[in-house]
């Protein structure tokens, strides 16, 4: 729920799955977590006194409350890890193929991405069991990032054949992140079972993602296009830089904010060339 500009970051990432066609959303939460559940469900009330106080830009902020997606929610009991998350989510997905989004990245300035569309068209087409969405980071980063080794490096799209969770620089595979993003077919699950957990207790999706390339299983991913950038909201650094970008970008009230951050900035440099 953490805010960027004038949204919580989770309802970017919802407004995200709805545009690429998602009707139905499970969040997987954890203790004290209420809040998200409270912010999409529907409230007359706080729509009748918006409309009657004229706030009709706050009324549109909300209109993911109405749109459509079916919301449901579960709870991981204790903090295992995303594999252990993500099988909570079997009751959800059934036999069905599903996407798995993490709740501290957003895809483009202000969610207007395509890219869970292509994901989803490429595993249709390909008979894939996993496509991973990857970003190209500075080598020097790789160790924050799960991070593959692709068949080969030509175009958007390509077969994964290694996965490296937070390898050091000298040891990464390629400069290929996951970027939060991934469609599974149901064999994850049981693949997901059989990961032991690491030293921290924590089942790790990229050893269950490891298994299917090693068993042969079709493990693809697609490049963010530059269009795309991924916003990591996980750092103080990279969320301030989010959220003044995205506040930049804000239709009604960047401008303004734009010429007050320029006002600040000069105001800063003042008081530090007077020290």
């Amino acid at each position: 729920m953490l805010p960027v500009a004038r949204k919580p970051i989770v309802q970017y990432v919802v407004e995200e799955l709805a545009a690429n066609g998602i009707k139905q959303v499970l969040f997987v939460t954890g203790r004290n977590k209420s809040s998200i559940e409270n912010h999409f469900d529907l409230d007359p009330e706080l729509e009748r006194v918006l409309t009657g106080a004229n706030k009709h830009d706050l009324l549109e902020e909300i209109g993911i409350q109405d749109s459509g997606i079916h919301y449901l929610y579960t709870r991981q009991r204790m903090q295992r890890g995303l594999g252990d998350a993500i099988l909570c989510g079997e009751n959800f997905a059934g036999e069905e193929p599903f996407v798995v989004a993490l709740g501290d990245s957003i895809l483009g300035l202000n969610a207007e991405s395509r890219t869970v569309a292509r994901m989803m068209d490429l595993f249709e087409s390909r008979g894939a069991s996993c496509v991973i969405a990857v970003e190209e980071v500075p080598n020097e980063e790789t160790m924050h990032y799960g991070v593959i080794e692709p068949a080969d490096l030509n175009g958007e799209s390509m077969r994964v054949v290694n996965l490296v969770e937070k390898p050091k620089p000298s040891q990464a595979p390629s400069n290929l992140a996951i970027a939060g993003r991934y469609i599974f077919s149901p064999l994850i699950f049981d693949l997901i079972r059989g990961v032991q957990p690491d030293h921290r207790g924590e089942i790790q999706l990229t050893d269950a993602i490891q298994r299917l390339c090693e068993e042969g299983r079709r493990v693809l991913a697609v490049k963010l296009p530059a269009a795309e950038k991924r916003y990591d909201i996980g750092n103080f650094p990279s969320y301030f830089e989010t959220f003044v970008e995205f506040a930049l970008a804000d239709p009604l009230y960047g401008a303004a904010f734009r010429e007050r951050l320029g006002k600040m900035l000069a105001a800063s440099d003042v008081r530090t060339a007077g020290a």
